[in-house]
């Protein structure tokens, strides 16, 4: 396995690592009551952190296989794969912590199924298709929002630390407007790529060929 490959299954394994951090763990009426504060206080800023690692090995795969010819089959197989699993597990995680509504997250959970039927569609055809130009912008937008979503509690406690007279209420309104921004921004873009990888590839759809 060549290392644009290793890292997409890195992206992989850093999945559960990053939900392990981001939700408390309840098992029936059993809880581990010390994780569970310390995943309270700390745990989302050390997910976001993981989160962040991922997202480079997302800038980096492409990069490498570019740079010294190791595009493969498995790599664009494992580079998509990697893409949707870790950004549908945390905007799911996500829904979990009442912080964004999962009709959102239901459109970008809906476009990955639609694309990926277009994709089967292909190779059925004897078509590998490599992600597109949009796609990858549509994967940005979504890094960018999920990396502030998550660091938000954070920048409330920064911008409190440095302007003590501003209520934490206030602060927390503001930081979660830009985040919603952020997002919407994203599931816009979503939209459009899927729209546009559809329209792009209507002639899968003809049962003669």
């Amino acid at each position: 396995m060549n290392l644009p490959n290793k890292l997409s299954l890195t992206r992989i394994i850093l999945v559960p690592f990053i939900l392990l951090f981001m939700l408390p763990i309840h098992i029936g009426s059993w809880e581990p009551v010390s994780w569970n504060q310390f995943i309270g206080e700390h745990g989302m800023l050390v997910a976001a952190i993981l989160f962040v690692i991922a997202s480079i090995t997302d800038l980096v795969d492409g990069k490498i296989a570019r740079k010294y010819n190791l595009i493969t089959n498995l790599g664009k197989f494992l580079d998509s794969l990697a893409d949707k699993m870790l950004v549908i597990s945390v905007l799911i995680a996500l829904v979990d912590l009442n912080r964004i509504s999962a009709v959102w997250v239901c459109i970008i959970v809906l476009r990955e199924f639609a694309v990926t039927g277009i994709r089967m569609l292909a190779s059925a055809q004897g078509v590998v298709m490599a992600a597109k130009m949009i796609g990858k912008i549509k994967t940005v937008t979504q890094m960018i929002a999920i990396t502030y979503l998550m660091f938000e509690s954070t920048v409330v406690k920064i911008i409190h630390a440095i302007v003590a007279s501003w209520s934490v209420t206030d602060i927390t309104f503001v930081v979660e407007t830009i985040g919603n921004v952020f997002f919407l921004v994203s599931v816009v873009m979503t939209v459009i790529s899927g729209m546009d990888y559809l329209l792009k590839n209507l002639k899968y759809f003809n049962e003669k060929q």
